[in-house]
């Protein structure tokens, strides 16, 4: 299996479970990386034969910039969603880190989902 992954997406939101953390957008650290075959896009040099990353970025920065959720863990669930929006992906990985949280430490969580 083959992969393609988008590293260090930085995305401002309003999501959190304590007091005022939805008050303000924050910036929000995110990786995805996805798992599928990518041999017929390495043989026709086609865009249709893979899954187009621009798009999927584009898509995962509306959902941090207008959604809200208490938890990081919605949040990833609903971005794996949209990667598995194209039946090719087989497992997928986000990660999303939430940098300014905790005085210097970096909260963060990882959502692994295979089909």
């Amino acid at each position: 299996m083959d992969r393609i992954t988008v590293r260090h997406i930085v995305a401002h939101g309003c999501h959190g479970a304590n007091p005022g953390e939805r008050d303000l957008p924050q910036p929000f650290d995110i990786d995805l990386a996805f798992d599928l075959d990518l041999t017929p896009a390495s043989q026709s040099d086609l865009l249709a034969d893979t899954v187009d990353y621009a798009t999927i970025y584009e898509r995962i920065v509306d959902i941090v910039e207008q959604r809200s959720y208490a938890l990081l863990e919605r949040l990833a669930a609903d971005m794996i969603d949209v990667l598995f929006e194209d039946t090719r992906v087989r497992r997928a990985e986000v990660h999303i880190a939430k940098p300014q949280l905790l005085d210097g430490a970096t909260p963060s969580i990882t959502l692994i989902r295979e089909r």
